[in-house]
Order: C-alpha cells, then sequence, then structure tokens
C-alpha cells in the first residue's frame, strides 16, 4: 500500500529515476509525496521525506513507529528491500538556476498558484503565525486560523496584525498558553515524535497544541507552512554561507539544497506530533510544483544582496497577500510563541540548571516516562 500516490506512478518514477512523481490522488488534491509498500514488497519514501515510513527489527512496518520493534525510518529517496538492503532510487533534483530573474520569481507564483488551488477547505484548519509562510497559505482557504503563543508573545501580536491586514479577524483564534499547557504537552510531544532534545521539543510543541484544539474544535486537518524556509532559504546560516560553519556550502544556492536535504528529519517530527494531536498535516509549499520551481532559483533569489531572505517567495507572495505581510521578518516558532523560554523555566524549576549540558533535554527525559 502506497499513501500519497498510485503505485503504478511510483514504479514509473523508479524506473526513470524521476524523483519528484507530479501526480494527482482520486479527489484532485496535488501529490505531496509518497510513502508505503510496492506490490512486490519493497518499502518506498520519496525524495523529501514528506511522509514518513518505519520498519522494525523484525521487518514489520509502519506509517508511524507505534508498534514496531526497535524501529528506524526509511530514509528519504530509497527502496528498502525485503532482505533489508537500503538502495538510494532518489536524488535531489539540481537543475540549472534560471536566468531570469523575473521568470524564476513568476515561476514561484504560478506554483504556488496551482498547489494552494488544490488545497479543499473540508474539515481544514491552519496554523498560523502572521509570517509569511502560513499567510499564504491561509490566503487559499475558507477556515479558521489557528495561532499558539503565550499572551505577550511575538506570534500572538504578529498573527492578530496580518489577520488584520488580510481581512482574516474573525477567523483568527487565539490559543493563549499557560505553563500548565506546556508541562502537560512535554512528555506527549517527546513520546509522540521519539525525541527528547530541546530543540525538536520546542519546535513541535507549539505545533503540537495548536493542532490539539484545532481537534477539539472538530478538525481533522491542518495546513502548515513547512518546508518554506528549507526550500526558499529561510534560514540564517543559509544565508551566511560559506562563513557559517553550520553549512558545508560554498554559496547561499548550494547551502539551500544542503538544509533541503534535511526535510525529512523535521517533517517526521512535525507529522508524527500533528497526528499524535489528532490531524492530518496539509503542506502546500512542499507540492512538487512549488519544490522544482524552488530548486531552480538563483541565489540572490534565495538571499537578497541585502540580506534579506525567502526573496522570490516574498515577491510570489505579493499576489496573496499585502504587502506588510509578505515582507514582514519572523521569529522561528519556538521562540515566536515563547514556549522555548517557558520550557527552560520549567527546567530550572524542576532543578535542572542551566549549569547542566543541555539541562532542557535533561528535563525532557525525566518526563518521557509520565
Amino acid at each position: 500500500m502506497i499513501r500519497g500516490a498510485p503505485a503504478a506512478a511510483v514504479e514509473r518514477a523508479l524506473d526513470r529515476a524521476e524523483p519528484l512523481v507530479g501526480a494527482r490522488d482520486r479527489t484532485g488534491s496535488a501529490i505531496r509525496g509518497y510513502a508505503g509498500e510496492l506490490p512486490d514488497g519493497r518499502l518506498v519514501r520519496d525524495v523529501l521525506g514528506r511522509r514518513p515510513i518505519f520498519v522494525g527489527s523484525d521487518g514489520e512496518w509502519g506509517f508511524g513507529p507505534d508498534g514496531l520493534a526497535d524501529p528506524d525510518p526509511v530514509p528519504a529517496g530509497a527502496v528498502r528491500s525485503a532482505d533489508g538492503s537500503l538502495e538510494r532510487a532518489f536524488s535531489l533534483p539540481d537543475p540549472d538556476p534560471v536566468a531570469d530573474r523575473r521568470a524564476a520569481a513568476s515561476a514561484v507564483g504560478d506554483a504556488l498558484d496551482a498547489s494552494l488551488g488544490a488545497v479543499e477547505d473540508d474539515g481544514l484548519a491552519v496554523a498560523f503565525s502572521g509570517g509569511v509562510d502560513s499567510a499564504v497559505v491561509a490566503s487559499a482557504v475558507d477556515a479558521p486560523l489557528y495561532v499558539v503563543g503565550f499572551p505577550d508573545s511575538h506570534d500572538v501580536a504578529a498573527a492578530r496584525t496580518a489577520a488584520g491586514l488580510m481581512g482574516r479577524v474573525p477567523d483568527l483564534r487565539v490559543v493563549e498558553l499557560s505553563p500548565a499547557d506546556v508541562e502537560r504537552a512535554v512528555p506527549a510531544v517527546a513520546r509522540a515524535t521519539g525525541r527528547t532534545n530541546a530543540m525538536d521539543v520546542q519546535i513541535a510543541l507549539p505545533l503540537f497544541l495548536a493542532a490539539e484544539r484545532a481537534a477539539r474544535d472538530g478538525f481533522d486537518r491542518l495546513a502548515v507552512g513547512q518546508g518554506a524556509d528549507e526550500l526558499f532559504g529561510g534560514y540564517a546560516k543559509v544565508a551566511r554561507a560559506p562563513e557559517d560553519p553550520r553549512v558545508e556550502a560554498d554559496t547561499v544556492r548550494g547551502a539551500a539544497r544542503e538544509v533541503t536535504r534535511t526535510l525529512s528529519e523535521q517533517l517526521e517530527r512535525d507529522v508524527l506530533a500533528l497526528r499524535a494531536a489528532g490531524v492530518e498535516p496539509v503542506a502546500p509549499l512542499l507540492d512538487d510544483r512549488v519544490v522544482r520551481a524552488a530548486l531552480a532559483l538563483p541565489g540572490d533569489l534565495l538571499v537578497d544582496s541585502r540580506g534579506e531572505r525567502k526573496k522570490a517567495l516574498r515577491l510570489a507572495a505579493r499576489e496573496f497577500v499585502p504587502d506588510a505581510v509578505a515582507f514582514r521578518e519572523k521569529k522561528a516558532v519556538q521562540y515566536g510563541s515563547l514556549v522555548a523560554r517557558e520550557l527552560d523555566r520549567l527546567a530550572r524549576q524542576a532543578g535542572f540548571k542551566r549549569r547542566i549540558d543541555d539541562h532542557v533535554s535533561t528535563y525532557v527525559e525525566s518526563r518521557i516516562g509520565e
């Protein structure tokens, strides 16, 4: 069984070494990744790892790790045979950059329009932080917008401002956090994702709490802006390439490709957290068409000469949201929601002082059995 694409389409992609299938499912929605078992028993996962798949030590597999013995994820772009051998079937496409900057930015806009047009509103809510990624996604759907954060957080303020500029104030639902909310969610997020390191928990926790509230309100799908930072040059380490030691590439474009190849690790965490909260993710910015357009961008449309990140995405976003939203700078969710600050406080309150190496991760590990 393959999720996300017909098995025949995946088999054709394997025969042709075509990493982006670009198929459509039976409802007409664009394919955004696939994973599962082919008719011959091989397991496969798409090149970006947009859907997780796990194998236990006994060979049993599943779309999540629950119920599997010592589960390991199938690597993105790989095929796993019944004997356990792995073959790298797909590599991330590496097109030449489009020389015409206007044409490159226009291609991003066309891809976004096509992807967003395939999103169905039924049962859908939107994770909304007020930044360009979530705002573009929100622009296409008639659905409630959920922002998570402490009352004085950047994300709550930014979401209110963006909703006002977009005429979406009635749709905004603010999930104001308390310390008790974060404390309660820590073991749930750690168990769901199988991760206890501070950064992963800090990132997944706001998503989990937004999804939990949306599920409680009767929604079973949550639209997210995942993938934009990786594909469009949203990270500081990409903007600072090659000086930043966190990337090996010697160009901005190369650094963006480098972080894009890590998407499978981020998406595995996010998908498992969202499913544990009771929703399925919808990620329009990870549509094959958007991925192709992003990979063809020249470096100065990822980060421009002034250091503005995600330049092409922001230019394309002007067709969907007001300029003040398209060009708004945003904090990472763990800081914008103040979840990272609260986790640090909870760890210290529990006796894990900052002098302890990685005290927040140690605190999370102490809560995993609860």
